[in-house]
């Protein structure tokens, strides 16, 4: 096609790659630069705007940090006056992207998928400007007709379906493959017909996908899209990616108490990773920050410390960033209870162990009985070690019921 041909001094390229190479924010183009700096500089002849398009499965209720890096990609895009289109996979979400899992999701009800789906946008509008954000839900597509689904599924081959990696292995171990599961890529690959898209933005674990998407406008004699893929940002535990299946994410709506503490338990190896990835630094702070840690020895926790305070501000703002970390100290370094916590209702004398199930810091009488055994329960920063100890609220003043060096409850007599 002529816009994957190569550009000559196209304008926007430098500007794009120099922000792109900033954020560290992709780390392949399919099927090459030069495509989209001839996507670029068509769209500038027209006068157009392209169409970036980035898919967004609702499977659970919230964005995570790993949802960031491709945002900051496509905020770029719309800072650069292009469009930016989010598919919410308002229909796909109820099959479930097979992408690194070992076995078929557990489908979800078009009910579930529509509550998840709410909160999307707002939470997506902490990093794009939602004022010029196009919002596509794929919903249609359970209403098409099998005899208007036919084209689409003749689009690709078993053959080529297999050649998934997901789906090879899945055989290879002998695991259940459904039929259903394998025609995932190719109705998410629809949408891009559906958004015309220029340009689509996913993580690197989607390239199968994404590609299929490049194949499925070819085919139907549409000018295939510029495929974009972002680096894959790992989970707090430091094992897998990112993925609120594991259990192992940083919530875009989390607090900021809540980010910089779970940042702050990342493992060391991970620093430079978000730093790069999930922060506002520039380019030569994240190299004096690598420098620090991997040549002059740098306390790690320094620039965990730092680290934290930079993902807050991204997420947050700066005031919250600053609070956060005023607060981390007050409660890590000087020892001190935090300003704000939650509260909890003790209208009568009740046992302490019934008060940390009930304040959610112990999940069961036999754990707290455990935490107080274990020196680790503090009334008023004095130590319990009693598990039959009784707490009575005095009716003037709360209790500060503490759990480990984080977690503060304010008991309240009603």
């Amino acid at each position: 096609m002529e816009a994957d041909k190569p550009a000559e001094n196209p304008p926007q390229l430098a500007q794009f790659l120099k922000q792109a190479e900033e954020l560290a924010a992709f780390v392949d183009v399919v099927p090459g630069i030069d495509a989209l700096a001839a996507r670029l500089h068509a769209a500038h002849l027209a006068n157009r705007k392209l169409r970036v398009k980035l898919g967004v499965d609702p499977t659970g209720s919230m964005l995570h940090l790993g949802h960031a890096v491709v945002l900051r990609l496509m905020r770029r895009f719309q800072d650069l006056g292009h469009q930016a289109v989010l598919v919410i996979g308002g229909f796909t979400a109820t099959i479930g992207d097979p992408t690194g899992r070992d076995k078929t999701r557990p489908g979800l009800t078009k009910e579930q998928v529509e509550d998840n789906a709410r909160t999307f946008i707002k939470q997506a509008g902490k990093i794009l400007d939602v004022a010029t954000l196009e919002v596509f839900y794929n919903t249609p597509l359970g209403k098409m007709t099998l005899e208007e689904l036919m084209p689409v599924f003749q689009t690709s081959s078993v053959n080529q379906l297999l050649a998934k990696d997901v789906f090879g292995k899945r055989m290879e171990g002998g695991n259940s493959l459904a039929i259903l599961e394998m025609l995932y890529p190719l109705l998410q690959a629809h949408d891009s017909l559906s958004v015309k898209a220029d340009i689509e933005l996913g993580g690197s674990d989607q390239r199968f996908n994404v590609l299929m998407g490049r194949q499925m406008q070819s085919h139907f004699g549409v000018e295939p899209q510029v495929a974009m893929l972002t680096p894959i940002l790992m989970g707090t535990c430091g094992e897998r990616k990112m993925s609120k299946s594991f259990g192992n994410f940083i919530a875009l709506e989390d607090t900021p108490d809540d980010v910089f503490g779970k940042v702050m338990r990342i493992p060391d190896q991970l620093i430079m990773q978000y730093t790069r990835l999930v922060t506002v630094l520039k380019p030569s702070q994240i190299e004096a920050a690598r420098k620090r840690l991997e040549e002059d020895g740098e306390n790690p926790m320094v620039l965990k410390r730092e680290c934290a305070t930079q993902v807050v501000r991204f997420i947050h703002g700066n005031d919250a960033a600053v609070e956060a970390l005023e607060n981390w100290d007050r409660v890590h370094r000087q020892r001190e209870v935090p300003a704000e916590m939650l509260s909890h209702v003790v209208a009568v004398k009740t046992a302490l162990v019934d008060v940390l199930v009930a304040c959610k810091l112990a999940p069961s009488k036999g754990q707290a009985r455990k935490f107080i055994e274990g020196g680790g329960v503090k009334l008023n920063g004095e130590k319990v070690v009693d598990t039959q100890t009784q707490v009575e609220v005095p009716p003037t003043e709360g209790i500060v019921l503490s759990h480990g060096r984080r977690q503060f409850v304010r008991l309240i007599r009603a």
